[in-house]
C-alpha cells in the first residue's frame, strides 16, 4: 500500500518504520528549537506533514512505548485518530505523566503511527438488543466464575 504525504515545512521527516517487522511507522517532531513538557501539561507539536489515509482505512497515532515507559510522555488522547478526508498538519498532542519537566528535541520520535482498515458502520435503533452470556456486566465482568 502507499500512502501519500506531503511535507508541510522544511524540515519535516517522512514516517519510517525502524524495523522490518514494525506495525508502527514514526513520527517526528518539526520544531526548530526544544520544547519542554511540564509535569501535568500537555502541548501540541507540529509534526510538518499532511497525509492522505486511504479511503477505507485509518491512521492510528500511538505512543511510544520508550518514550511512554521511562519518561512519562505519550498522546493526551492516548490514541490519535486520522480520518481518510483530513488534509491538514498532523500535530502531537503529547501530555507529560512523569514528575519531572522533560525536553523534546527537533526531529524526536514522538508517536508510532498504524494504518488500518476501517469500517463505517450504519446505526439502527431497536427496542430490544440480542441476548448474550455476559448480559449487562460491565468493567471487570468477564473472567469471573
Amino acid at each position: 500500500m502507499i500512502v501519500r504525504f506531503k511535507k508541510l515545512r522544511p524540515n519535516a521527516q517522512a514516517p519510517v518504520y525502524s524495523s522490518e517487522g514494525a506495525a508502527g511507522a514514526d513520527l517526528r517532531v518539526c520544531l526548530d528549537a526544544p520544547v519542554t513538557i511540564q509535569p501535568g501539561e500537555t502541548k501540541m507539536l507540529p509534526l510538518g506533514l499532511a497525509i492522505e489515509i486511504p479511503e477505507g482505512y485509518v491512521g492510528l497515532a500511538y505512543a511510544r512505548s520508550g518514550l511512554a515507559s521511562k519518561r512519562g510522555i505519550a498522546p493526551a488522547n492516548k490514541v490519535g485518530v486520522i480520518d481518510s478526508d483530513f488534509r491538514g498538519e498532523m500535530m502531537a498532542a503529547l501530555h507529560n505523566h512523569g514528575s519531572e519537566p522533560q525536553q523534546i528535541e527537533p526531529g524526536e520520535r514522538v508517536l508510532q503511527l498504524v494504518i488500518a482498515p476501517c469500517v463505517q458502520a450504519s446505526f439502527s435503533e431497536a427496542e430490544t438488543l440480542s441476548e448474550t452470556g455476559r448480559g449487562q456486566g460491565g468493567w471487570g465482568s468477564t473472567g469471573r466464575q
